[in-house]
């Protein structure tokens, strides 16, 4: 097959009837009018009542996974800081590293790497295991910091007066330092741990069935996901002020002396 050499081969072919020159050509009717269809959302709360076990077991595995990882990372974040403040020089490195590397990349990154990376190097551990080893180790590192600020603001002169009489570092620490350091800092603790405990509807990446899990699931069998994740939002919202009004409560029987303020 030849093919001319000036392209006209390629040319669009020009449309052209002169016996309808005049009149209205078909290629250029106007587009039909759409008309907007006006979609009337009707709300359905209905699946409640059939699916509220399922609610409630993700409010407990949340509560759970906040307990434990609330206590367990506060406890070892305060050793940590404790480290960082005044421990061995030796010691400082590891958890200078620690702390860095969890306060600098995402939960969802140290969760999929606890559970889906652990298990190649030999070590296994269920979904709920895998959350809540997650969570000490992130609130561990928020936790560092935050109480290694209330030890540095404290005063010098509580720190010889423990040397005075005759008291061991880690003695003047538990005895002297930690509780007016946690007094100062318990609004900033108790509001990282709110945090914690919203962080944890990641979990259900990994299938944990915590609150944001279950509101997943109703979606996906009833087709109904406003509804659903309207539910899973007021669940949060009331779990986050109960939690702050515990907190306070705690911080008032621990710290009588001082008034401790809710955000």
């Amino acid at each position: 097959m030849k093919y001319p050499k000036n392209g006209s081969a390629f040319r669009c072919p020009r449309i052209s009837d002169r016996s309808n020159r005049g009149k209205p050509s078909s290629l250029r009717l106007p587009l039909p009018v759409r008309e907007i269809a006006h979609v009337n959302y009707v709300f359905d709360f209905g699946w409640l009542a059939q699916y509220y076990p399922v609610f409630l077991k993700g409010i407990a595995i949340t509560i759970e996974l906040t307990v434990v990882g609330g206590v367990i990372g506060v406890g070892f974040g305060i050793f940590c800081a404790w480290v960082r403040a005044l421990g061995p020089p030796w010691m400082r490195p590891p958890v200078v590293a620690y702390v860095e590397l969890i306060r600098n990349t995402p939960f969802m990154v140290q969760l999929f790497f606890i559970f889906f990376g652990l298990p190649a190097l030999g070590l296994r551990m269920g979904e709920l295991q895998a959350a809540n080893l997650a969570m000490i180790i992130n609130l561990g590192a928020y936790s560092c910091e935050i109480v290694r600020a209330g030890i540095e603001a404290t005063p010098k002169g509580q720190f010889e007066a423990g040397s005075a009489l005759a008291m061991r570092p880690l003695q003047v620490f538990r005895h002297i330092i930690i509780f007016p350091a946690l007094q100062r800092i318990w609004p900033a603790l108790s509001s990282q741990f709110v945090i914690v405990m919203l962080g944890s509807a990641v979990v259900s990446q990994i299938a944990a069935e915590d609150v944001t899990f279950a509101a997943n699931f109703i979606q996906s069998r009833t087709f109904r996901a406003f509804e659903a994740y309207f539910v899973s939002t007021a669940i949060y919202l009331l779990l986050s002020i109960l939690l702050r009004k515990g907190l306070d409560l705690v911080g008032s029987f621990i710290f009588p002396s001082a008034s401790v303020e809710s955000r």
